[in-house]
This record gives C-alpha cells, sequence and structure tokens, in this order.
C-alpha cells in the first residue's frame, strides 16, 4: 500500500510540473492558447511560472527521485533559456504605442491646428 501512496504522489508532483510547464510555454508564446486558440505572449507571467517552478526546486530538494529531480532541472533550463530568447526578440521589436496615446496625441494634434487656424 504505501508503494501506491508514493506512485501516486509521484505522479502528481509530475502532474504539477507538466500543468506548469505548459502554461510557461503558453506564456512565452511558444504554444497556441487552448482558450482563445491564438500565441500569446505574457513574458512576466511566464517569468512567475517560472520562479514557481524553481521554489518547487528548492523547497523540495532532498526529498526527489533522481528522475523527478531530473525533470524538474531540465525543464526549468529549457524554460530559462526560452525566456532569454524571447526577451531578446522583445527588445528587437518596434515598440507599440498604446491605443490611448495615439488617440490622445491626435485630439492634441487637432486641438493645436483648430487654435492655429482661428488665430
Amino acid at each position: 500500500m504505501p508503494e501506491d501512496k508514493i506512485d501516486k504522489n509521484q505522479m502528481l508532483f509530475l502532474g504539477l510540473i507538466q500543468s506548469l510547464t505548459t502554461n510557461a510555454w503558453i506564456q512565452l508564446g511558444k504554444q497556441k492558447n487552448p482558450i482563445t486558440d491564438k500565441i500569446e505572449r505574457n513574458l512576466n507571467e511566464a517569468s512567475f511560472t517560472i520562479d514557481m517552478l524553481e521554489m518547487l526546486q528548492v523547497r523540495t530538494k532532498g526529498n526527489l527521485s533522481s528522475d523527478e529531480s531530473r525533470i524538474l532541472e531540465k525543464t526549468i533550463s529549457e524554460l530559462k533559456m526560452n525566456f532569454v530568447d524571447e526577451k531578446l526578440k522583445e527588445s528587437k521589436e518596434p515598440k507599440k504605442e498604446p491605443k490611448g496615446e495615439k488617440e490622445a496625441d491626435k485630439k492634441e494634434k487637432e486641438k493645436k491646428e483648430k487654435e492655429n487656424t482661428s488665430s
């Protein structure tokens, strides 16, 4: 019976790791979001998810099997490399102005033009 409990806990732990990993890949824009069916990138959320995996690694140190430790280490390493890759891509992308700012700029320009024509 204790073996069944260990196997169940091992499966639950690996399921948790897999769930967090899948979320991180979606947040990195490497997989489609199954809800929106779109590729979406949110590097802040990805960073948080990777931090959670690292926290699990630290908090479970010495309590994992060698396979569990290896899987967790490899997963974190792959996610971090992809995170850095996405950060580099982001830094090379042209900055997008929020729509609200563009609209405000447009209104300000129109206001100045009206003032110039009425003078």
